[in-house]
C-alpha cells in the first residue's frame, strides 16, 4: 500500500516536471506596464536579456503603459497561464492601485502567480539646477516663501513618485501642484528643461543625469543612504525626520501558470540577480538586487498592499 502512495505521488509529479523541462517552448513575453526608459522597463530587460540567453528563446519587452499600470497590468492578467506572458510590477501596480482605485479589472493577489522580488529601488530627489537651493533644508524654506508657485512632476497619478512627495508635502507643511506624466522620461526632460522643478522619482533615471551635471541632487527617500550615491544624505538626515518612501519591483505570471513552471522562472530569476555583470549594473543605477521564491514575494506584496493602504488613507490622495 505504502508502495503504491510513492508510486501515485511521483506519477502526479511527473506532469508539472516535464512541463518544466520542455518550458520554454515559444517566445516569452514580459509586460512593461510604463513607458520605456523608465525602471520598470530597464530591469524588465537586464532580466529578460540574461533569460532568452538561458532559455534558447526570445524574451521580448512588451510596453503597455497607461492608467498608471493599468492597462499592462489587466493585459497581463488575461493572459494564457502557461509561463509565456509574465509581466513586471512594482510598488504601484501591486502596492498603491489596490487602494488607489476604487474598481479594478484585476486583483492583484487573486489573478497573479508571483515569481520573484526583482530589485529595491530608492526614490531620489532632484531639482532642476536652476533652483536657488543646495539642500533639503533650504528647499523647504524656498518652498515656504513661495507657497504653491511651483509644480512637481511624477509618473502618473498613485505611482509612488506622487506619493513620495505627496508624504514630503505633508510632513514639512510645503505646497506644490502636482502634474501627472504618462512615465518618467517626461518628467526627467521636464525637470532638465525647468517646466517643473522638482521630483522624488525612481533613482536609476535620474542618477546618469545626475552625474552629467543636468540635475541637481538633494536627496534620496529611503530609510538609508544609496551605495550608488554614499554621499547623498536621505531625507530624513536632511531635515524631514521619520521619512522613508521607496519602490520596488518583481515579476508575476498570471494566475494559474503551473507552479513547476513558476518555481523554474524564479530559480532563474535568482540566478540572473546574482552574476556579477547584472549585479553591479543594477547596483551602479541604485537599484538593489533581490531574487527570492515566490512565496515569499507572496507575503512582500500583501504587506505593501496594507502599507500603502494607510498611507493614501492618511495623505488622503485623491486622483485628479
Amino acid at each position: 500500500m505504502l508502495f503504491k502512495i510513492k508510486y501515485l505521488i511521483i506519477m502526479l509529479a511527473v506532469p508539472g516536471f516535464a512541463l518544466a523541462q520542455q518550458y520554454p517552448t515559444k517566445p516569452i513575453r514580459i509586460i512593461v506596464a510604463y513607458t520605456p526608459a523608465g525602471t520598470t522597463d530597464i530591469l524588465a530587460r537586464a532580466v529578460g536579456h540574461k533569460m532568452s540567453e538561458a532559455f534558447g528563446q526570445p524574451v521580448i519587452t512588451d510596453n503597455r503603459a497607461g492608467a498608471n499600470g493599468n492597462i499592462g497590468t489587466d493585459v497581463a492578467a488575461k493572459a494564457t497561464p502557461d509561463g509565456h506572458t509574465l509581466l513586471m510590477v512594482t510598488a504601484g501596480t501591486h502596492g498603491i492601485n489596490p487602494s488607489l482605485y476604487r474598481k479594478l479589472p484585476w486583483d492583484a493577489v487573486k489573478d497573479f502567480a508571483p515569481v520573484s522580488l526583482v530589485a529595491l529601488v530608492p526614490n531620489i530627489m532632484v531639482v532642476n539646477n536652476s533652483v536657488p537651493v543646495k539642500s533639503v533644508k533650504e528647499f523647504i524654506a524656498y518652498l515656504k516663501a513661495n507657497p504653491n508657485k511651483f509644480n512637481y512632476g511624477s509618473p502618473g497619478n498613485g505611482s509612488t513618485a506622487h506619493l513620495s512627495q505627496e508624504l514630503f508635502k505633508t510632513m514639512t507643511g510645503t505646497s506644490m501642484q502636482h502634474i501627472p506624466y504618462k512615465g518618467s522620461a517626461g518628467v526627467m526632460a521636464d525637470v532638465i528643461g525647468g517646466q517643473i522643478i522638482v521630483t522624488i522619482d525612481n533613482m536609476p533615471v535620474y542618477l546618469p543625469q545626475v552625474k552629467a551635471g543636468k540635475l541637481r541632487a538633494l536627496a534620496v527617500s529611503a530609510a538609508k543612504r544609496s551605495p550608488a550615491m554614499p554621499d547623498l544624505p536621505t531625507i530624513a538626515e536632511a531635515g524631514v525626520p521619520g521619512y522613508n518612501s521607496s519602490a520596488w519591483f518583481g515579476l508575476v505570471a498570471p494566475a494559474g501558470t503551473p507552479k513547476a513552471v513558476v518555481d523554474k522562472l524564479a530559480t532563474e530569476t535568482q540566478r540572473i540577480l546574482k552574476l556579477p555583470d547584472v549585479n553591479e549594473r543594477l547596483s551602479s543605477l541604485g537599484a538593489e538586487p533581490v531574487g527570492d521564491r515566490p512565496e515569499q514575494f507572496a507575503v512582500h506584496i500583501k504587506s505593501e498592499i496594507a502599507k500603502w493602504a494607510k498611507v493614501i488613507k492618511d495623505a488622503n490622495v485623491e486622483l485628479q
